[in-house]
C-alpha cells in the first residue's frame, strides 16, 4: 500500500545503486527478456504483483509504464519520462503557452464572429496558442470546412505571436462532441474533410448509442492517427468536450476512445465554456449543464453529474470519480478548460442580417448591435485558459505538450504561475523532478514527495480585480490496473491527503507534501481555490472534505467560485 505521511519537511535524498540486468538496462523485474525462474525472489514477488495489476506484459499498453522506456542506469538513484509522446531528456525549463482548443466562428450556424475577431480578442486576453472549431455539420463538410481555412491563414500572417490551428468540433457518433484539431500544412483541410465526412455523427447520421455508431467513433480516432503516420499532418489531437453534460459520454466510450489511439485521444474538457451562464439573473445553468437523463444517457451515472461543481464537469471535480478511475489505471487521460465561445457576454454586435448559413456555409459577418446581456460565453482567454508547458513557441510544441499532459488549467487568473514536480525527498535539482504528466520511476522503498511551486496572481482579472488563492490540495490514489468493469466510473482509493492553507496573497508560495517511503505504484494531483464556495465530495468528507459546491441555476457566479486543477503525475516503485 501507499504509506502517506503528512509533513511539510523536505525530509533526505536515500541513494541506492539500481542492480541492472538485461537489455535496455531495465530493473530485472521489468525486463521481459528475463525469465521468472531467473529472477531473484524478490524480483519475481515485484514482476508478479505488476502483471497482476495489468502493469506488465499486454495490459501494460494501455497505462503509463507503456509511455515510454523506462531508463534506469547504473549509479543514478532514479529516473522519470514525461508522458505519452513527450521527450524523455532532462526536464529543463518549459514555456508556459496558455491557450483554447474550443472556439466557434460565423462558420458554425449557431456563432456569430469572424476568425480575426475570436483571434485578435484571444491574443489581447494573453492567450497564445487557439483552436478554431466549427461544429462538425453538412453545410460545413460541403462548405465550411474549406471556406474557414483563408481565414484562419490570414489570421496566422496577421497575429503572427498567436499560434492557431483549424479544428472542428466533432459530433461523436454515439456520443456527445470533441474538439479535432491538426498541426497546420498543405493537408490540414484535406485530412478534416475527410475526416468530417467519413466519422461526424450529425453528417452519417450516427447519432445513436449502438454498438455500429461507438466503432465508427473508434474508426475515426484511427484514421486520424493513421494520417499522422502517414505524414498527411504532423499532429492530430482530439478532447471530449462538455462530457457529462448530457450523459451519454459513457465510461466505456471514453476508455475506447483512449485505447483506440492514446496519441491522438488525449482528454478531455475539465471545466466547460459558456461559464457567464452562471451569472445570476442570467436564468441558465453554468456552462448550459442544464439537462436531465435521457434514454441515450448512461444509466449509472448520478443526477448530481448533470450539473458542474465550481464550474467543473463532475468527470473531472469528484475526487474519487470518473476521472480518477482512469488516472487509478494507469491510463494517460488530460484535463482542459476553455471558452466554447459562440456569442459572447457584454459585446456590441450580432449577427449580420440577410444571411443564409445553409447555402454560404456561414453566416454574414457581424454588424454592430445593442449591448448583449444575457449571451452565456466569454472571449477566449478571457476567463478560461489551459496552460501547457512547451519546449518552444511552436506548433508541434503545443501539441507534444498537450499529448505529455503537461498542462494546468484555471479559471479568471486565480494564480499566475505553477510548477509541480514529484522528487525524491530532499532532491531539488530541477532536472530531477517530474512534472505534470511524467512517471517518476524509483526503486521500492525510497521516499518520495510532491513540490508545488506557484506565483500569486499580482494583476487584476478581465473582473478588474485581483483573484487571491486560500487552499491548495494535493489528492492522491494507488494505481490499480485495468478494471473488469469498463463502465467503472469510482477510484475508492483516492482521496484528499493533504490541504494547505495560503497564508499569503501576493508573491509565491511553496508547498511539501510527503509520502513517505513508497512501495506501490500511486498518482498524484493538485487543485487549488479561492475558498468562496465549497461542500463535502459526492463519495464523502472522507474523501474530500472541501470540494467543489454544485452549481445552482440562477445562483453561480463564475467570478466568485475560482479553481485551478493540474494533470496527474505517477510514481512507479520498481
Amino acid at each position: 500500500m501507499i504509506r502517506l505521511e503528512q509533513s511539510m519537511g523536505h525530509g533526505h535524498a536515500y541513494h541506492h545503486d539500481h542492480d541492472v540486468v538485461g537489455g535496455g538496462g531495465l530493473p530485472p523485474a521489468l525486463d521481459q527478456s528475463v525469465p521468472d525462474t531467473e529472477l531473484a525472489p524478490a524480483d519475481l514477488s515485484r514482476r508478479g504483483f505488476l502483471r497482476n495489476a495489468g502493469l506488465l506484459g499486454a495490459g501494460a499498453a494501455t497505462t503509463v509504464l507503456a509511455a515510454g522506456t523506462p531508463a534506469f542506469a547504473t549509479g543514478k538513484d532514479h529516473d522519470h519520462d514525461h508522458g505519452p509522446g513527450g521527450d524523455h531528456g532532462s526536464t529543463g525549463e518549459f514555456q508556459w503557452l496558455a491557450g483554447d482548443h474550443h472556439i466557434h466562428t460565423q462558420y458554425s450556424s449557431d456563432a456569430m464572429y469572424r476568425v480575426i475577431d475570436q483571434a485578435q480578442h484571444a491574443k489581447a486576453y494573453g492567450l497564445d496558442w487557439m483552436v478554431v472549431t466549427d461544429h462538425g455539420s453538412v453545410a460545413h463538410a460541403k462548405i465550411g470546412v474549406d471556406k474557414v481555412n483563408p481565414d484562419i491563414v490570414a489570421a496566422r500572417a496577421q497575429l503572427k505571436d498567436l499560434l492557431i490551428y483549424q479544428g472542428l468540433e466533432w459530433n461523436i457518433p454515439a456520443a456527445e462532441h470533441a474538439t479535432v484539431f491538426v498541426h497546420p500544412g498543405r493537408n490540414e483541410v484535406a485530412v478534416l474533410k475527410e475526416f468530417e465526412n467519413a466519422f461526424d455523427g450529425s453528417v452519417k447520421n450516427a447519432g445513436d448509442n449502438t454498438p455500429a455508431n461507438e466503432a465508427l467513433a473508434i474508426a475515426g480516432i484511427k484514421f486520424l492517427g493513421e494520417a499522422v503516420r502517414k505524414r498527411r499532418v504532423e499532429g492530430a489531437l482530439f478532447l471530449a468536450n462538455h462530457p457529462a453534460r448530457r450523459g451519454i459520454d459513457s465510461p466505456h466510450e471514453i476508455r475506447a476512445w483512449r485505447d483506440a489511439d492514446p496519441s491522438v485521444a488525449i482528454g478531455m474538457e475539465g471545466a466547460p465554456g459558456h461559464q457567464a451562464a452562471g451569472l445570476p439573473g442570467g436564468g441558465r445553468a453554468r456552462g448550459y449543464y442544464d439537462n436531465n437523463p435521457s434514454p441515450s444517457s448512461f444509466p449509472g451515472y448520478p443526477l448530481e453529474s448533470y450539473r458542474t461543481w465550481g464550474g467543473f464537469d463532475w468527470m473531472t471535480s469528484t475526487v474519487g470519480g470518473l476521472w480518477d478511475s482512469l488516472l487509478a489505471e494507469g491510463r494517460a487521460w488530460w484535463i482542459s478548460a476553455n471558452s466554447d465561445s459562440h456569442v459572447n457576454y457584454l459585446t456590441t454586435s450580432q449577427r449580420g442580417p440577410d444571411g443564409n448559413f445553409d447555402l454560404n456555409g456561414k453566416h454574414n459577418d457581424p454588424v454592430y448591435g445593442p449591448l448583449n446581456t444575457t449571451a452565456g460565453d466569454y472571449w477566449p482567454g478571457q476567463y478560461s485558459r489551459t496552460h501547457v508547458g512547451a519546449s518552444s513557441f511552436s506548433y508541434r510544441a503545443v501539441m507534444d505538450a498537450l499529448r505529455a499532459g503537461r498542462v494546468w488549467v484555471d479559471h479568471a487568473g486565480l494564480i499566475k504561475a505553477l510548477d509541480v514536480r514529484a522528487r525524491v525527498a530532499g532532491d531539488r535539482r530541477r532536472e530531477s523532478g517530474t512534472p505534470l504528466g511524467g512517471v517518476l520511476r524509483v526503486k521500492r522503498g525510497t521516499r518520495v514527495e510532491v513540490t508545488i511551486d506557484i506565483d500569486l496572481a499580482d494583476t487584476p482579472n478581465w473582473s478588474q480585480f485581483v483573484p487571491v488563492l486560500s487552499r491548495v490540495d494535493v489528492i492522491a490514489g494507488k494505481v490499480t490496473g485495468a478494471v473488469a468493469d469498463k463502465d467503472a466510473f469510482t477510484a475508492p482509493d483516492t482521496k484528499v491527503v493533504k490541504s494547505f492553507e495560503v497564508a499569503k496573497g501576493t508573491g509565491k508560495v511553496s508547498f511539501t507534501y510527503s509520502f513517505g517511503r513508497v512501495d506501490e505504484p500511486f498518482y498524484l494531483r493538485v487543485r487549488g481555490t479561492d475558498g468562496k464556495r465549497s461542500q463535502p465530495g459526492l463519495m464523502g468528507a472522507g474523501v474530500d472534505p472541501f470540494g467543489p459546491a454544485l452549481d445552482v441555476t440562477g445562483a453561480a457566479d463564475p467570478w466568485e467560485d475560482l479553481w485551478f486543477y493540474a494533470n496527474p503525475i505517477w510514481v512507479l516503485p520498481l
